[in-house]
């Protein structure tokens, strides 16, 4: 039986191409993909999750958009992705806003309880939404996945914060405090992870291919100046494939809290390390995916 799941997104280059992998791994049943603000504005993130749906002929999956702005600040949009947040393609298809986002996660929850893994790509608004507004429906969750934080090393917003926790903290706070199980995939695992143009090259899918190459292009050169890295960060794939391959990770448990208030620290990802730590373990930490396992899985499954 496949994986029932939610993608919770903001497409994104790295968002598209999880969503790519998760639909054409054929391992799970994409129960919905909802959108949220982060990499751009709710209007183009949510475009941009219709437009990766038409280029794989999957639209019967449907998309819910959710918020348009963090809990209670102001919106910051990433860098790398471009003014359209699909630098290189810029979808101009319609979003199709429909607001319900939270009111369909609870409810596909609820039509399926302790089934459906929401798999969190994106700053976590939505999913601190729904627990806000029903615990009682998202304590039937059977997981969340989370693309986010960074423990032992930089962050990439500010000196320790990563993106997605640092556009919405409050929203993080919510979620790593609310008792479901909760699996993170910090930049711990994801800086070990890139690929370069070579490798999208090799994959066999000539149609998706040279799509993923103008998506490709611009993206390395946008990372390259903002971030110093020469290469394609794989964040929200690889948090996809840890789902679909988890015996090739490495994990640990700890405690994390999430630093809202810091005048240089808002958006950390706290966690207690210490041999007796004050508070229960409430997160799996990926810290290790084998390169090479992934890049090759990734290839095969794109070349479908």
């Amino acid at each position: 039986m496949k994986r029932k799941i939610i993608i919770d997104t903001d497409p994104g280059h790295d968002d598209v191409m999880a969503i790519i992998l998760a639909a054409k791994s054929g391992k799970f049943d994409i129960q919905a993909i909802t959108t949220v603000c982060g990499n751009s504005t709710i209007e183009n993130t949510t475009r941009n999750a219709r437009y990766v749906l038409q280029l794989l002929n999957r639209e019967e999956i449907p998309v819910f958009s959710g918020a348009a702005k963090p809990l209670k600040r102001s919106l910051i949009q990433a860098v790398v992705h471009g003014k359209s947040g699909l630098d290189g393609i810029d979808p101009t298809n319609k979003p199709r806003l429909n607001g319900n986002a939270v009111q369909k996660i609870l409810s596909i929850i609820n039509a399926n309880p302790n089934e459906v893994t929401i798999v969190a790509l994106a700053p976590l608004t939505n999913i601190a939404t729904a627990i806000q507004k029903d615990p009682k429906t998202m304590m039937k969750v059977k997981e969340i996945i989370i693309m986010g934080g960074a423990i032992k090393v930089p962050g990439n917003k500010n000196r320790v914060a990563e993106f997605n926790i640092f556009v919405d903290p409050e929203a993080a706070s919510i979620v790593f405090a609310f008792p479901v199980k909760k699996t993170l995939v910090p930049l711990d695992v994801c800086n070990q992870v890139k690929l370069v143009l070579q490798d999208f090259k090799s994959i066999k899918n000539l149609s998706l291919r040279n799509v993923l190459l103008k998506m490709i292009k611009p993206y390395i050169k946008n990372i390259a100046e903002d971030e110093g890295v020469k290469a394609a960060m794989m964040y929200d794939p690889l948090t996809v494939y840890y789902l679909l391959n988890p015996k090739v990770a490495q994990t640990y448990r700890c405690n994390i809290g999430i630093e809202t208030t810091g005048q240089f620290t808002s958006g950390m990802t706290v966690a207690d390390l210490r041999i007796k730590p004050e508070q229960e373990v409430n997160v799996t930490i990926v810290e290790y995916i084998e390169k090479n396992d992934f890049k090759n899985d990734f290839i095969q499954i794109l070349s479908k």
